[in-house]
């Protein structure tokens, strides 16, 4: 273990001091840091080593990881939690959002995800926070046609207005039935590969979901990959953003795969996510509009990889925390 990593160990997750903003962050990690994105995948780790390796990190949040990953359990994951000093700050769907016949599915996990997510210990609520953590964070997923076109905005097929009208219905249902239940805030996240990705798509959806209904999720690494300016779009769509992601892109590792014929998961198994402060997006202006913006509340540090590379997740992430505390979070 590097020092870095044993920097990490034992602190808390960072905030924003208070004289560089009025409002506090938080900061908080996902299971997809240890390459937990497809629960088929028969290389992940045991959900318990996510969960001690994100206490030895200095970390006091995560999110829950896709459905399926943790137990659905609530005396068991609670305890899991409780002992080790976690939260989940957020539930997520990461599915087939676009088809008419898969939402039964999609509404079944969203019941099984909130009855789960609302009933475990509760994350402190930041001034300057527009919804309470746990969010439901929801993104597009499963479709080959998207996925060897991820980033190309150029190549990727767009949906048809039925299609569209499918898929902007399954999120309503999704984020009405999470809403009205359970009282969750619906998060819609772009993510390169899903039909939701490029900014037609990001203007597109933003314009079909009302704001009363879900807000987003914008991912600084995502807006990156697929060609929109992370400092823009996040001050575009500021009055929809309840919640973020932070990610790195290692710009040579993007254009070797942009040259590619390759899934996006596929890119990241090559590295194409890096530790923050070691790729191409300008952090010290996403910390400026933040600060201007007086953002409060919760964001999580995702680093996409192959879980078969996890050598290396303690010291990225305590690479990740180092530079981001000296940036000012």
């Amino acid at each position: 273990m590097t020092g870095l990593a044993r920097a990490a160990i034992g602190a808390r997750a960072p905030r924003l001091r208070e004289d560089d903003m009025t409002n506090p962050i938080t900061i908080t990690t996902a299971p997809c840091c240890w390459g937990v994105d497809d629960v088929k995948n028969p290389h992940l780790p045991r959900w318990e080593k996510v969960l001690d390796e994100a206490q030895a990190a200095g970390f006091g949040g995560l999110e829950l990881g896709p459905y399926g990953y943790l137990p659905l359990d609530l005396g068991v994951v609670s305890e899991a939690l409780n002992k080790r000093g976690l939260k989940i700050v957020a539930g997520t769907i990461f599915d087939d959002l676009v088809s008419p016949s898969n939402r039964d599915n999609l509404l079944r996990q969203t019941d099984e995800i909130c009855a789960l997510i609302t009933r475990l210990p509760k994350p402190e609520t930041h001034a300057g926070q527009r919804y309470a953590a746990p969010y439901l964070t929801v993104m597009d997923w499963g479709h080959d046609e998207r996925d060897y076109a991820a980033g190309h905005s150029d190549q990727a097929p767009r949906l048809d207005g039925t299609a569209w009208n499918g898929m902007v219905e399954n999120i309503r249902s999704i984020a009405t039935l999470a809403r009205d239940k359970y009282g969750v805030r619906v998060t819609i996240h772009p993510h390169a590969g899903g039909y939701i990705e490029f900014a037609d798509e990001l203007e597109r959806i933003v314009n079909d979901i009302p704001t009363d209904l879900a807000g987003l999720c914008l991912d600084t690494g995502h807006m990156a990959y697929s060609g929109m300016d992370p400092v823009a779009t996040l001050r575009r769509y500021w009055d929809r953003v309840d919640y973020i992601h932070f990610k790195d892109i290692d710009a040579k590792v993007f254009k070797d795969v942009m040259g590619e014929r390759i899934r996006f998961f596929d890119a990241c198994a090559k590295g194409v996510m890096c530790p923050i402060g070691r790729g191409s997006i300008d952090y010290p202006g996403v910390r400026a509009l933040l600060t201007e913006l007086g953002y409060g509340g919760y964001i999580t540090i995702e680093q996409e990889r192959d879980p078969r590379n996890a050598g290396g997740i303690l010291e990225d992430l305590a690479a990740s925390r180092t530079f981001l505390a000296c940036t000012g979070f």
